[in-house]
């Protein structure tokens, strides 16, 4: 009886290694790629091991943007300037997979001096999201940032996948013969 235990249950236990989660997934019509890399054009670029934003699901991840000028790959010039293109950094990844400024779920921000920066950053902010409503921030004081920077940006947002809509059926639930 073992023997024939193990005959049963080899075709089933073959056939769990024959699909993979990608292919169960291929199957029921979902994209097999479940976290999606961004790069949009006009962006800066990175150097080294790192991305400028992800997408999973129905939110958009951007990594810590800090104020470089994306046509030139240089820090700008001028502390309040720089603040700013930080900001403007982020949001142009954010837009890229359609999110927007209030669609920001939750920011952090890294300055090297509290006491000079968070006033700055805060004078973006309301720049860019006028009086409100203002996003759940952490804004953290470091020692020091790539390339001694004085300010970096991350944010995450909101931004729900287009989905095609669904089609209604005109499949009528057939009555039970009693």
């Amino acid at each position: 009886m073992h023997g024939l235990a193990r005959f049963t249950l080899l075709p089933f236990v073959a056939s769990l290694l024959v699909i993979s989660p990608a292919h169960a997934q291929q199957q029921q019509g979902r994209p097999t790629a479940r976290v999606k890399t961004l790069a949009p054009p006009g962006a800066i670029r990175p150097t080294g091991t790192w991305n400028l934003g992800t997408r999973a699901g129905d939110f958009v991840f951007v990594a810590g943007m800090r104020g470089i000028d994306p046509a030139t790959n240089t820090l700008v010039q001028g502390d309040e300037a720089r603040v700013l293109q930080a900001f403007l950094n982020m949001k142009l990844i954010a837009e890229s997979e359609g999110a927007k400024l209030g669609d920001t779920v939750r920011l952090v921000v890294y300055v090297t001096d509290m006491f000079r920066f968070r006033p700055l950053v805060n004078k973006a902010q309301e720049k860019l999201w006028g009086a409100g409503p203002y996003p759940p921030r952490t804004i953290i004081e470091v020692t020091r940032l790539n390339q001694d920077d004085i300010v970096e940006v991350e944010g995450t947002f909101y931004a729900p996948v287009k989905r095609a809509p669904r089609i209604a059926t005109s499949k009528t639930p057939v009555a039970k013969a009693k």
